[in-house]
């Protein structure tokens, strides 16, 4: 069986509209958008408008599903001291958050994690991979117990 994975948001798009993909549709319908995981140059902790974009349709999914939260996972590279990593991935985190919170969703309902370089999407030398963001959604209860 051959798996092919696809983690290049510009080539997913594509693909997406490509296929017919209307991301009206998915709005209007209720559904989560796929795309919970969010990448950034080295030392960046800015979103480009096209990962702003999809937030906000994070956003309005969250508006729709009261019942939903989230936690937001900041990541970094191993490059650097690690106090420093964890600032980093504390600005990325805190950069999504302020996003869903002026689109409309409760402070209550968004959480956040900074993790700096501690865990790692793939070996430590792909630090590209690692300088992420990513978004979990939690149910109701779980954000209520954490």
């Amino acid at each position: 069986m051959t798996i092919l994975v696809l983690d290049n948001p510009e080539l997913i798009a594509k693909a997406a509209v490509a296929s017919g993909f209307n991301a009206a549709t998915l709005l209007a319908e209720g559904k989560r958008p796929h795309r919970i995981r969010f990448h950034y140059g080295f030392n960046k902790h800015a979103l480009d408008s096209s990962d702003r974009a999809i937030i906000r349709q994070h956003a309005v999914y969250l508006c729709q599903c009261p019942s939903a939260s989230v936690r937001i996972h900041g990541h970094s590279d191993n490059f650097g001291a690690e106090d420093y990593n964890r600032f980093l991935s504390r600005q990325r985190t805190s950069a999504v958050a302020r996003l869903l919170i002026e689109e409309g969703v409760a402070e209550s309902r968004v959480l956040v994690a900074s993790w700096g370089s501690a865990r790692p999407f793939t070996t430590p030398d792909d630090r590209a991979a690692n300088r992420r963001v990513e978004i979990e959604y939690l149910t109701h209860d779980m954000a209520k117990a954490l």
